[in-house]
Formats: C-alpha cells, sequence, structure tokens
C-alpha cells in the first residue's frame, strides 16, 4: 500500500491531510475544555450544538464551492482555505462567549467543507491508475482512523505541560505547514466546464449526477446505514461503558479504539481484496455488519461484548466509505469531479445530521435497547434499499439512444462531435451551434451534458 507514497504530488497531498487531522484532533479536545469553560454543566449543550453547526456547514457550503471549484486553479483555493482555518483557529483562544465560539466553528467547517471535496476531487487526477487509487483511498481511510485514535492521546500529552489554548495555536500552525506541503507541488489544473445556464444549475450539478445514477443512489442509502451506525457508536459509548457498565475512562477511550481498530484492519486488507471482487457485493456486506452490532446489541453485552461489537461496526463502516471514491470516480466525467464529491460530502452529512440528534434524543427518551433496535433497522433497511436500487450487474458501457438536438456548449471532437467546421470555431474547447442526429450506440455511460437520465435497457459492449 506504501508503494504510492513514491508518488511526489500524492505523498505531499497525504502528508498535508495527515498534519492538518491531527491539528483538527487537537482542537477537538481543546474546543471541549474551552466549553467547559465558559458553559461549565452546560457543555455538552454547547458541543451538540456546535457538531450541529459542524454539519449545517458541511451541507450548505459543499455544493456551493463544488459548483464553482473548476473555475479556480486548485492549488490557489486549497491553500487559501488552508490559511483561512488557521486563522481562525488562532481566533478561538479569545473566545469569552458562547455565541463566538458557534460562529467561528461555522467559519472553520465551512473551509473544510470546501477544502476537502477539492482534495479529494483532486487525488483520481493525480493517480489515474484505479489499483494506485485504491490504495491511496485506503491510506486515506487509516489517516482519519489514526487520527481518531492518537489525537486524543497526544492532546493528553500536551495538556500535561501547556493549557488548552496552545492547542489551538498548534492546530493552526499545523494548516499552516499543510498550506506549504500544498504549494510545494504543482497539481493538474481542472478541466474547462460548460456554464450551465443559471446559478442554481451549477450548485446543484453534482446533486443531479448523483441522484441519476443508480450506484450512487445506493451509496446514498449506505451511508445512511454509515451514519446510523457511527452515531449510536459516538454518542452513546460513554452512556453505556460509564452509566450502564459502571466502567471509567480509560474503558471509554478502549471502546473507541476498538471501532478505529477495526476499520484499519479492513483498510489494510481491502485493496488487495478490491483487485478480485466488485465494490458492490463489499459495500453490502459492510452494510450487514454494521446492522448485525447493532441488533446484537439488544442483548446488553459486557464491555468485552460491546468491544467486539464496536469492532464489527468500525470494520463495517470501513467497508463502505473506502471504495466510495471509486464509485465517484467512475460516474462522472473528469471536470464533474469536483461537483460529484461535494455532492457526496454534503448528502452523507446530511445523513449525520439526521442521526446524531436521533441517536442521542432516542438514548435519553427510549432506552440505549431501544436506540439499538431502531437504529440497527435504519441501517438494516437501508442496506437492503441499496441492494434493491442498484443493480448486481452494474456495467459501465451501457447501450442507450439520443433524440435529434442542435445546441450550443462547449465540447471536445470526442465520440459524441463529429461535426464539420468553418474554420472560424477556435482550438478545442470551444463553443459553437451543433447538431446531433438520433442514433443508439453503446460507450461508458456517465451522466452528463449529453446524457441526462440513465437508459432503462443497457447490454455490455
Amino acid at each position: 500500500m506504501l508503494d504510492v507514497l513514491a508518488h511526489r504530488v500524492y505523498r505531499h497531498l497525504y502528508l498535508a491531510q495527515v498534519i492538518a487531522l491531527i491539528g483538527t484532533g487537537l482542537t477537538t479536545v481543546a474546543l471541549a475544555l474551552l466549553a467547559h469553560d465558559l458553559a461549565e454543566g452546560q457543555a455538552g449543550v454547547v458541543l451538540g450544538t456546535a457538531l450541529a453547526i459542524k454539519m449545517v456547514a458541511y451541507v450548505g457550503i459543499a455544493p456551493l464551492v463544488g459548483a464553482y471549484a473548476s473555475r479556480l486553479p486548485r492549488r490557489t483555493l486549497l491553500v487559501s482555505l488552508d490559511l483561512l482555518r488557521a486563522a481562525v483557529v488562532c481566533a478561538l483562544p479569545f473566545v469569552t462567549e458562547v455565541w463566538q465560539i458557534y460562529v467561528l466553528i461555522f467559519l472553520l467547517n465551512a473551509c473544510s467543507a470546501g477544502f476537502t471535496p477539492v482534495f479529494q476531487a483532486t487525488i483520481p487526477d493525480i493517480l489515474e491508475d484505479e489499483e494506485q487509487y485504491t490504495r491511496a483511498l485506503s491510506l486515506s481511510r487509516l489517516a482519519y482512523d489514526l487520527e481518531n485514535l492518537l489525537s486524543p492521546m497526544v492532546a493528553a500529552a500536551l495538556l500535561i505541560v501547556m493549557g488548552f489554548d496552545v492547542l489551538f495555536v498548534l492546530n493552526a500552525l499545523a494548516f499552516v505547514i499543510s498550506a506549504a506541503l500544498v504549494i510545494s507541488v504543482t497539481l493538474p489544473a481542472p478541466l474547462a466546464l460548460e456554464e450551465a445556464p443559471s446559478v442554481w444549475r451549477r450548485v446543484t450539478r453534482g446533486m443531479r449526477i448523483y441522484l441519476k445514477t443508480p450506484r450512487l443512489r445506493g451509496l446514498l442509502a449506505l451511508n445512511l446505514a454509515v451514519s446510523a451506525a457511527g452515531a449510536m457508536q459516538i454518542v452513546n459509548t460513554v452512556v453505556l461503558v460509564r452509566s450502564v457498565l459502571g466502567l471509567g475512562e480509560k474503558e471509554v477511550a478502549l471502546a473507541f479504539a476498538a471501532a478505529g481498530g477495526g476499520s484499519m484492519l479492513v483498510a489494510l486488507l481491502l485493496p488487495k481484496a478490491l483487485d478480485r471482487i466488485p465494490e458492490r457485493p463489499v459495500m453490502l456486506l459492510g452494510g450487514v455488519m454494521m446492522a448485525l452490532s447493532l441488533c446484537l446489541g439488544w442483548l446488553g453485552p459486557s464491555f468485552a461484548g460491546l468491544a467486539g461489537l464496536w469492532l464489527l461496526l468500525g470494520a463495517g463502516a470501513s467497508l463502505v466509505m473506502t471504495p466510495s471514491g471509486r464509485l465517484l470516480k467512475r460516474s462522472c466525467q473528469p471536470e464533474d469531479r469536483p461537483a460529484l464529491f461535494a455532492a457526496q460530502f454534503s448528502l452523507s452529512h446530511s445523513c449525520w445530521l439526521v442521526t446524531y440528534p436521533l441517536a442521542g434524543w432516542l438514548g435519553v427518551n427510549l432506552g440505549l435497547t431501544g436506540t439499538f433496535a431502531l437504529l440497527g433497522t435504519i441501517a438494516l433497511a437501508a442496506t437492503a434499499l441499496t441492494a434493491l436500487i442498484w443493480h448486481k450487474s452494474d456495467l459501465r458501457t451501457l447501450e442507450h439512444e439520443h433524440a435529434a438536438i442542435t445546441h450550443t456548449h462547449l465540447h471536445y471532437h470526442d465520440e459524441h462531435h463529429q461535426h464539420e467546421h468553418e474554420g472560424w470555431e477556435g482550438p478545442e474547447p470551444h463553443r459553437h451551434s451543433h447538431h446531433h442526429y438520433r442514433g443508439s450506440h453503446r460507450h461508458v455511460f456517465v451522466i452528463d451534458d449529453h446524457h441526462s437520465q440513465w437508459p432503462s435497457q443497457h447490454k455490455l459492449r
């Protein structure tokens, strides 16, 4: 897996991702301490509200950035967002009111909602080989899991010798180092994208591609399963360990580590498996594993049993999340990747926006057994829905018909554009009125300007 780090551009971007993640993990701990200083007994309410604001920023901002990302230099955009995040984090130590936390958290995560999808959409342009890209996805998954495991421990060690305000400064420094690593490489320019007739169509372009592609509608259902399982684990682990089992903080950390360990194990093994097995059965297995872990939670497990369930849950989540980049890359034209990755970012976090408060509310009002039952049912139903809407013969090459049409848009002379010119049209890509004759043909099919609907009948070339 580490062979992919021999690619200099990817290596620098991966290091930028890892360093920024570590810094963000430090801020997570420092923010909890800051909330306690300002609100004391209401710190949980403050953190819960901040988490909801984070999700709102993710859901609302990502499509806006995705709509215009292809028109901006990637390196400039990524560096600017990193530096903006550094500036916002530097302001956190000076907060004196709770509302100021909310404003800064929104700004911080608005920048992240722009940075992350553009960063993710850049990687397949750098690593065009499918095997290399798969290994990069697994490395990215490992980075997230290691951050979840190590950042709290690093923060705890640092807090022995310094105040929590310094953690914000260290996070700002991490963002600056991340920006420097991005500056140190040359990124491929985004491909030219035809201007949509309205701002609304630009903003919704990625969403329309996503929701019209069967395999991505299946991915959205699996995102709901991941969020249902993850919300149960993240929100209610401390209640299960401290209140139900009567154990201490060490056991809380070990329970979280079990979920991270399951996810890391799968991330290490998955690249080899995906060389031989299609994504669909792998991801459906992940959904079943998450649903099973929640259903078994009805039995009221001991701590060892809970750790085993969280290990299973983390492994299932990784089986779904790690290959998702491959589906996105396969489901759009290269110039549409920023918009489509932004749509995935926004839609997946919409699921978390629902399941986070649901897990907390159910835990208080329905009891943990009922919460396991309901969230397990959601995860199972979402997995079953995926199996229905994502057909097992998920062919890339489809036979489809085109109606006759005359229109004007920016285009290259690809298989859809074989027409005469008068000499004034200029170099490709260029824009002029041209005619498409009615016809039927087969090729790798994605939703784009010439294919607005998924064909109902298709055959392999």
